[in-house]
């Protein structure tokens, strides 16, 4: 059975009532993304995360950012346990949870990063767990409508960042180029060096500007962190 919390070394994701659970993709992907956010010092004033699940890369986000958060989460259950976990963390005060179809979302505003871990098995299997069914599946979002709501949500100059499985990346990328949104990065992840790539970061933005490309290896051969994931992680996981 799977922990009910996922503890950090600045805070706690608790995940007993959320069908998703913290994983070791999801983890990089929110630490990727908040480097490139220092990195490339945008100014990111506010971001969204859409799809939050338990909140996890939101409270990732925050970690090492001063801005204000708007996360949507269309599962009830999901939505209150997220708002129990942002509002235990040190940053609860700028940290929103709307519980709200993002497709009817209208925040008023627009963002500067736009984050998603998005429901991304399109197409295969389900699970007999309709809660499963929303969180892995696009039961409730489409990766055409995910899409159409970060191109009318972002800013000029702002980042959509979004984490896909491999099966998924290509086709994303050509969904994206019908609204203008331009791939920045692209970063494949592999569990270790014999393994295949097995899942995808892509970064877009609404300018044109030259692609980024990255390969990330989670686990060394000698079974241990790399040293790229080690450099991603240390400052969340508690024995990095």
């Amino acid at each position: 059975m799977p922990n009910n919390y996922f503890q950090f070394k600045q805070f706690t994701v608790y995940q007993d009532r959320c069908a998703m659970k913290v994983c070791t993709d999801a983890c990089l992907f929110g630490a990727y993304v908040t480097e490139l956010i220092i990195k490339e010092n945008i100014a990111a004033s506010n971001i969204l995360d859409i799809g939050s699940g338990t909140g996890l890369l939101t409270l990732m986000l925050a970690q090492k950012t001063t801005t204000q958060i708007d996360a949507v989460e269309i599962d009830e259950v999901a939505y209150q346990q997220a708002a129990n976990n942002f509002s235990e963390s040190p940053w609860g005060e700028r940290l929103h949870i709307f519980n709200d179809d993002i497709t009817a979302f209208r925040p008023g505003k627009k963002y500067d990063c736009i984050i998603s871990n998005p429901p991304f098995f399109e197409d295969d299997l389900k699970s007999v767990d309709k809660n499963k069914n929303a969180a892995k599946h696009d039961t409730t979002l489409t990766l055409q409508q995910l899409l159409s709501v970060a191109n009318a949500f972002i800013i000029d100059d702002g980042i959509f960042a979004v984490l896909l499985p491999i099966h998924r990346v290509n086709y994303c990328m050509e969904e994206a180029a019908k609204l203008n949104l331009f791939l920045h990065k692209k970063v494949l992840v592999k569990q270790t060096p014999t393994h295949d790539f097995f899942r995808g970061i892509l970064i877009f933005s609404n300018h044109s500007s030259t692609l980024m490309e990255e390969t990330i290896t989670i686990k060394n051969d000698t079974g241990n962190y790399s040293e790229r994931f080690e450099e991603l992680l240390k400052d969340y996981y508690l024995y990095l």
